[in-house]
Formats: C-alpha cells, sequence, structure tokens
C-alpha cells in the first residue's frame, strides 16, 4: 500500500450541489428557492426568531429567575476547616491566606458542619445559630 493509491471508498464522497446550469440539472432557473418572495432573493433572510410580525416566543413567555449579585462577594466556611487553623483571631484576611476563601470575597458565614475543639474569635465573620453555639461551647466568641 502506498500513500499514492489511497482513495475513499465508492460512494463515499459526493460532488456538491453546482445551481443555477440548466434544467437538465434539476436545479435550474429558481436554483431551488421557489418562486418570487423573501427567500428567493440574495440577501434575503429574516432575523432569528421572527414570526412574521406576531409575538416571537422568547418575547411570550414570562423571564423566570434571579441571580443575586451579592452572592459574588459572599462565601461559607465549614466549622471543621476553621478548627484546621492555627490562629485563634479568625479574619477574613486570614481565611484568604489559607486559601479557604477566594480574594473577591467580602462576607463570610461559618457553617456548623464538624466540630471545634479549641477557642477561636471571629471578627467580621457571621456564623450560623448552631455554629455561634459550638464555638462559645468551646469557649471562643463571635464579633460581627
Amino acid at each position: 500500500m502506498f500513500l499514492n493509491t489511497l482513495a475513499p471508498s465508492e460512494g463515499e464522497k459526493k460532488d456538491r450541489k453546482r445551481v443555477g446550469r440548466g434544467i437538465g440539472c434539476g436545479w435550474g432557473k429558481t436554483c431551488g428557492r421557489g418562486h418570487k418572495g423573501q427567500k428567493s432573493r440574495s440577501g434575503g433572510f429574516s432575523k432569528v426568531g421572527f414570526e412574521g410580525g406576531q409575538m416571537p416566543l422568547q418575547r411570550r413567555l414570562p423571564k423566570v429567575g434571579f441571580s443575586s449579585r451579592v452572592s459574588i462577594i459572599t462565601s461559607q466556611v465549614a466549622l471543621s476547616e476553621i478548627d484546621k487553623l492555627e490562629e485563634s483571631e479568625i479574619t477574613v484576611d486570614v481565611l484568604k491566606q489559607h486559601n479557604l476563601i477566594t480574594k473577591n470575597i467580602k462576607r463570610v458565614k461559618v457553617m456548623l458542619s464538624g466540630e471545634i475543639t479549641r477557642a477561636v474569635t471571629l471578627t467580621g465573620i457571621k456564623a450560623t445559630k448552631g455554629a455561634k453555639a459550638a464555638i462559645e461551647a468551646a469557649k471562643g466568641s463571635v464579633n460581627e
């Protein structure tokens, strides 16, 4: 087998349709576009979703859902992740240094997930009721 002898199998390749080459080919005169009308003209097209003046589907349907922009700057941290940190004073900057939150986060809330075994002080960080109770039970405090 040589590269110059390679060829696609019979019927694999099909010649492109050449319109406007007379009545013998079956695609002469109107070239498959039908008679008259906007779609028969060159450059004749309507915008996507256009329904001939009827209110388009995408405008008839109601708008659904809401995405809060506050969620972009808000994050959650588990109580067990805070227990792994060495610092006793936990702030947003400390969480950023330890890669628990990303750099654009400005608000943080601690969730009751796992346990805390040592006293920590949360400054500028909110906590859920359960997380606050667990921190205070471990002799810590929450300063929101």
